[in-house]
């Protein structure tokens, strides 16, 4: 069965070492919390938010050993007023056994707020 885990996370300045570093620290902790291999992953939708754009976040997941053959796409968020900025979210497809409710969702830094249902 396909399932879709949530990340999300923020950055202080919209550089390109703070965009990786974000982006592959939320990496990590999704696939640390759900035991992912890479064969598991269907695809990875990454957006970010207008004001961050001195790189490609998923640069990041495609540096991961054994992830260059994940598929990626990067997408800009809606530019929503008041929205939360310099956030980065992700949406990984996976092939997995598990159930929607031992799907660990992680939600890092500022972006904490924008599912605070999800924290665990």
């Amino acid at each position: 069965m396909v399932r879709g885990i949530r990340g999300a996370t923020t950055v202080e300045f919209n550089t390109k070492e703070a965009i990786l570093a974000a982006t592959k620290e939320l990496s990590l902790a999704i696939i640390e919390r759900n035991e992912l291999e890479a064969d598991d992953v269907a695809s990875i939708l990454i957006t970010s938010t207008p004001d961050l754009n001195a790189t490609f976040p998923a640069a990041a997941v495609r540096a991961l050993q054994g992830w260059e053959l994940v598929p990626l796409m990067g997408a800009t968020e809606v530019d929503v007023p008041n929205g939360l900025p310099l956030c980065i979210r992700m949406m990984l497809l996976v092939n997995t056994d598990r159930s929607a409710e031992k799907i660990q969702h992680v939600f890092l830094n500022d972006a904490e707020k924008l599912r605070p249902d999800l924290k665990k």
